[in-house]
């Protein structure tokens, strides 16, 4: 009798999801094996940053059959890995960008925990004020307003054009999605992408705010989203081709 690779499930909606941890590269990764009713195939995605593994399986999968693939793809997996950026540390010295513009980090413990923005003769700067210990938190929350307000505007600037509206908006680190958009009409945003240039922005608040009219990827929704940002195909290259550097920044 073949054994599915999952069983018992208590919520029959929802993906199953099995975790557990893969080595590969001398690396020791989480790995998310999720089952879709959908999937024809087995599906194999490294997260963004290389931070985890996901394999999509169909449903009622050996569980021999997931380890073969793994086997199958562990050169593919050791090559991708060996192009993922470094993840730096987020510390005094090293410059991080804010709508695109590399700015170096200075640390000022004299003054009180704030977050200032400004310039020397080398270029733009972030200080941070406080304790050491506090520095890469307060350098991620100065992003999170920051992204409230640049994204929110752009979604009300958005949401006019096409007459929808988003139910609530919310701010997410994400690891694989920058954005995504529900059927109830809320929106989501990883806060990291206030380090992009500002069209990548307006690109990623266009894209979801058009999933509020059109909830797929079909020519309709393209089209729309072309309509909302005319730079749709250069700013979708720029976060494929950057944005895992974005990702893998450590801010803790």
């Amino acid at each position: 009798m073949t054994l599915g690779f999952f069983r018992n499930l208590t919520k029959p909606k929802a993906a199953p999801v099995v975790e557990r941890e893969h080595c590969v590269a001398g690396r020791t990764l989480p790995l998310k094996i999720v089952e879709s009713a959908r999937a024809r195939r087995l599906t194999l995605r490294i997260d963004s940053g290389g931070q985890g593994l996901r394999i999509t399986v169909p449903p009622g999968l050996r569980r021999g059959e997931v380890e073969k693939f793994l086997d199958r793809h562990q050169d593919w997996l050791e090559q991708r890995l060996a192009k993922v950026p470094t993840r730096p540390q987020v510390r005094p010295g090293i410059r991080i960008p804010i709508r695109g513009v590399p700015h170096r980090i200075v640390h000022e413990p004299s003054k009180r925990g704030t977050v200032t923005v400004a310039r020397d003769e080398r270029g733009p700067l972030l200080i941070i004020h406080g304790e050491r210990i506090h520095l890469p938190r307060r350098i991620a929350d100065h992003l999170k307003r920051e992204a409230k307000k640049e994204i929110e505007r752009l979604v009300v600037k958005h949401t006019e054009a096409i007459g929808k509206r988003a139910k609530a908006i919310r701010y997410k680190d994400t690891s694989s999605r920058w954005g995504s958009c529900t059927s109830e009409g809320n929106l989501s945003f990883s806060w990291r992408i206030m380090m992009a240039p500002p069209a990548v922005i307006n690109y990623l608040v266009a894209h979801e705010v058009a999933h509020l009219k059109e909830m797929n990827h079909g020519p309709k929704f393209w089209k729309l989203c072309e309509k909302l940002c005319p730079d749709t195909d250069r700013c979708k290259d720029w976060l494929k081709r950057n944005g895992g550097a974005l990702q893998a920044i450590v801010f803790e």
